[in-house]
């Protein structure tokens, strides 16, 4: 019988909106059990976080170095860590646990600096583990479709694609308010050099590649600040150059009323176009040139293999937000269990993000700081 993945976690605790996605999708498909964790920087936190998550208090630690060092040392100790913490203490606890030979799951970005990501990188390369990384829209069930459509020539050869990702809830300074979730996205000590380009902007990026197949080579970007003292981007506007010669282009805010999580994305190449919205993530739209439209539903008729891997319940049944986390956590389980740590090789049955996703990210978070300061100009994505 296959068994569970002792999970850790770093971050996470009381009030983490994160955290518990996280843990609802570790244990979705039942292939986690959370046994161990640091829960906060504050230890009365962290304990308390632990006792309320139902782990053990002497697997409930104040710091992530320590639970690096003693979960190590066990014969049951964690094979897999979820690092949920802001952006800046990514690095240090993925580079521990990375050394240690425990497979990694990080949030997204993978760090606050590229300088910290290369870091990792190195780490990772180094290491027996592996690491994934929660860009979740990749597991959404049409989202994989689209990408098996594109890579069959459905739409021929691309020429634009269209992303955005839109929200309003930093609209007014929330960050004023004392709100944990506002004030480090805003704070570049914590969150970086971007703030809704690394947010949201990160997972726009990434979806356009993930389906197009197509690499960024370089863009043009301004970034705005549109709330009064904001010290990161809360909008930004880009133009894409895509390898092969598709055009495209990136808008990512934060400011948008009347938006809550609008993550569209349209493709059109020379036979057809493909749109999905992830408010509506069971419907994606086939536009054939010259014939009539097709509306494709999650589970349904038309629905491909990679959907189908992808998909838990029967068409008709709303899946989500939780379910594609959850996407990203079984295809990691699936790949340690067919490559454990310290073998080498492993079975890539379905995409799962990983160092080199971190890195693309970074890269464009880099590029579109480096474009929008010197006026939007072109910039190459590294």
């Amino acid at each position: 019988m296959r068994r569970r993945l002792r999970l850790g976690m770093v971050g996470g605790g009381q009030g983490a909106f994160i955290g518990a996605v996280h843990r609802i999708a570790a244990r979705l498909d039942d292939r986690y059990e959370l046994v161990a964790g640091a829960f906060s920087s504050d230890a009365a936190r962290a304990r308390a976080s632990a006792a309320e998550l139902h782990v053990a208090p002497d697997r409930a630690y104040a710091t992530w170095q320590e639970m690096a060092a003693q979960e190590s040392a066990r014969p049951d100790g964690v094979e897999v860590v979820a690092i949920v913490t802001p952006n800046h203490l990514h690095a240090g606890p993925a580079i521990a646990f990375l050394e240690a030979g425990i497979h990694v799951i990080c949030d997204k970005p993978l760090c606050h600096t590229m300088e910290a990501a290369e870091a990792v990188a190195r780490a990772a390369a180094a290491s027996s583990a592996r690491l994934a990384l929660t860009h979740n829209y990749t597991g959404y069930p049409l989202v994989r479709q689209a990408r098996a459509m594109v890579a069959q020539g459905a739409l021929g050869k691309v020429r634009v694609v269209q992303v955005e990702y839109a929200q309003d809830w930093l609209t007014e300074a929330l960050e004023e308010t004392g709100q944990k979730q506002a004030a480090w996205r805003t704070d570049p000590a914590r969150s970086g050099a971007a703030g809704s380009v690394g947010d949201i902007g990160t997972h726009a990026f990434n979806l356009a590649e993930f389906v197009t197949g197509l690499r960024v080579e370089s863009l043009a970007a301004q970034l705005t600040a549109f709330v009064p003292g904001r010290r990161l981007d809360d909008n930004a506007q880009m133009l894409l150059r895509f390898a092969g010669g598709a055009q495209g282009m990136l808008w990512c805010s934060q400011v948008a009323p009347g938006n809550e999580n609008a993550l569209r994305l349209r493709i059109f190449g020379e036979a057809g176009g493909l749109e999905w919205a992830q408010e509506q993530p069971n419907l994606l739209l086939h536009t054939p040139f010259g014939e009539p439209p097709r509306m494709i539903r999650r589970g349904g008729a038309g629905a491909s293999a990679e959907a189908a891997q992808a998909t838990r319940i029967p068409s008709g049944h709303p899946e989500g937000y939780l379910e594609a986390f959850a996407q990203i956590y079984r295809d990691f389980a699936d790949q340690i269990a067919a490559a454990p740590a310290g073998q080498p090789g492993v079975a890539r049955s379905a995409p799962v993000p990983g160092i080199e996703d971190g890195l693309r990210g970074m890269r464009f978070i880099a590029a579109a700081v480096a474009s929008s300061r010197l006026g939007a100009t072109w910039v190459p994505l590294g």
